[in-house]
């Protein structure tokens, strides 16, 4: 089954490249994920919530257990891999934010 007209209609760029969606009512992002033969649309992330974003030098504990208790909470689901929502979020909402933080020290 062609997915191009799907990509086009939610403004993405290719299989698994997960975009914001500021103006939906409930999910905060989107992505088109693709695994073996199989692809799908994934809504996830809640609108408007704070996640614990870009960690800061000296991170709060509160932050740290915050996001420890994220990955324990969702860790059966994380690991189904790309057709989860589960993935996605931790991917883009937990651990991107700590790779740019880091890749700039």
């Amino acid at each position: 089954m062609d997915k191009k007209p799907i990509m086009k209609k939610l403004g993405l760029s290719g299989y698994n490249q997960p975009k914001r969606t500021p103006s939906h009512p409930t999910k905060s992002h989107v992505v088109l994920a693709r695994a073996g033969g199989e692809a799908k649309v994934i809504r996830f992330g809640q609108q408007g919530a704070s996640t614990a974003g870009k960690p800061k030098p000296g991170e709060s504990a509160r932050t740290k257990a915050r996001r420890k208790s994220f990955k324990a909470r969702h860790r059966a689901n994380i690991a189904r891999g790309k057709m989860s929502a589960a993935y996605w979020a931790n991917k883009v909402k937990w651990i991107v934010a700590a790779q740019l933080f880091f890749s700039n020290l």
